[in-house]
């Protein structure tokens, strides 16, 4: 009589070779084709809940419904296109060019910087608002100072000071040097240097939030030789700034000034140099990878894409002027819409002559049309508030008045703050992790 060794029930478990408890439990029996069974939850697994038909967006079950529609984490497929920071800025531009009101000014500064504080990665280019911000501030007392020595053609009744004029010949008439300095041309000279410093802020906001390389890669293939001269131009504040920066903090570690004349000619060295290797080294890739290579085009196709184009960037910068001046608003829309329709068809004849493929290319997203219709509606929200009550755009310096902030303009600018709140959040880098101090030694009691 033979005997067999009696099976385990499920619930006991085998531990085999090596200490590890393996959980033995019976295999489900296959169903005939045609039907179904509900099976048992087990209940030492942790069951998740699946989020209801249509919102998957990840939020934690019991989180408040507003919360699906926070601005995730940036990532590579839903990070905000390069082109529609650019455009966001521009929209802040222009709005800043249509106007001299200190007040709205500031306002154009304030939702610039906060939506660069809020949206800005680690990269090195991110960091070159604060510089943007301080040329600002320099073109602004430049201004000024200019105003007081040159003289300025705004007349005034409030003197202030009157400094010695320098005699000048005959054949500089129009041109002073000293003289008398009024409140008027001071205040004049403030609101135009503020607009100036304004425009210089929202280039500096493109330049810390839209990726040069990434913009690089977007550019149609007509464009791609001037979009790499342009993109490396675009990149020489953001890395010098970064270069001043790492060579202060290590003067600055070793104990030696990181302020004066003699430390800025000390650092300057340092950071020429590297340009110039970095220059050499960006030149050598190039070549590398075959820049300038193009392919055989018939030469009427090359005539048509010379004309398309010109016609087309001249219609562009007739249709901008237009936009940005005061009186052409009338004809500065239709020559840009014409302008832009000839550059497109320009460049898309021109791209046949590329050879350069893209990899991955960057898409332009809901959240990216959002940033970019936003700086579009600021600048046509000031376009239409410019013809509609110029004077509180532009306050009256003779007579001096006080500047008054306006509401709808100042409610039309406030809507460039939408990027800080649709755009993905950046993924900051993670903090570095420092050694544990080491335990004090005990001392051995006598």
């Amino acid at each position: 009589m033979s005997t067999e060794p009696r099976p385990r029930p499920p619930s006991e478990s085998a531990e085999p070779a090596g200490g590890r408890t393996a959980d033995v439990r019976p295999r489900a029996r296959r169903l005939p084709s045609g039907t179904s069974r509900r099976v048992s939850p087990d209940p030492q697994e942790t069951v998740v809940p699946r989020p209801a038909s249509g919102h998957t967006s990840g939020r934690e079950p019991g989180a408040p419904r507003w919360e699906r529609w926070r601005a995730p984490e940036a990532d590579r497929r839903n990070a905000v296109h390069p082109g529609a920071w650019w455009l966001w800025a521009l929209g802040l531009a222009v709005a800043a060019s249509r106007t001299t009101n200190p007040l709205l000014l500031a306002l154009v500064v304030a939702v610039s910087g906060y939506v660069v504080s809020a949206r800005r990665t680690d990269a090195p280019w991110a960091r070159s608002y604060l510089a943007f911000v301080k040329l600002g501030l320099l073109v602004i007392a430049v201004r000024v100072l200019f105003s007081t020595l040159l003289g300025s053609p705004v007349p005034g009744a409030h003197l202030l000071l009157t400094l010695p004029e320098v005699p000048l010949p005959p054949w500089a008439q129009g041109i002073r040097i000293g003289g008398p300095v009024t409140a008027e041309q001071l205040v004049f000279a403030l609101y135009d240097g503020a607009k100036l410093a304004a425009l210089l802020i929202c280039v500096g906001a493109a330049n810390a939030l839209a990726n040069p390389a990434r913009l690089l890669k977007c550019l149609p293939g007509a464009l791609y030789e001037v979009g790499v001269a342009v993109v490396v131009a675009m990149t020489f504040a953001p890395n010098m700034v970064g270069d001043v920066a790492r060579l202060r903090t290590a003067r600055r570690l070793r104990g030696r000034p990181t302020g004066g004349i003699k430390a800025i000619a000390q650092i300057g060295l340092p950071v020429l140099e590297g340009a110039l290797e970095r220059s050499v080294a960006v030149a050598a890739s190039m070549d590398a990878r075959g820049y300038g290579r193009s392919a055989d085009v018939p030469r009427a196709v090359r005539r048509t894409t010379t004309v398309f184009t010109l016609g087309g960037l001249l219609g562009i910068c007739a249709g901008s002027y237009g936009l940005l001046a005061a009186e052409g608003a009338g004809y500065g829309l239709p020559l840009l819409a014409a302008g832009l329709a000839a550059a497109v068809a320009g460049l898309r004849l021109g791209g046949r002559r590329s050879l350069r493929t893209r990899y991955r290319p960057d898409l332009f997203g809901a959240r990216s049309w959002v940033v970019a219709g936003s700086g579009a509606a600021v600048a046509a929200l000031m376009i239409w508030a410019g013809s509609v009550n110029p004077e509180a755009l532009h306050p009256s310096v003779v007579p001096l008045v006080a500047p008054v902030l306006p509401l709808w303009p100042a409610l039309a600018i406030a809507v460039g703050l939408l990027p800080a709140f649709v755009a993905p959040v950046p993924a900051l880098a993670p903090a570095p992790v420092s050694a544990p101090a080491p335990a004090p030694a005990l001392k051995e009691s006598p």
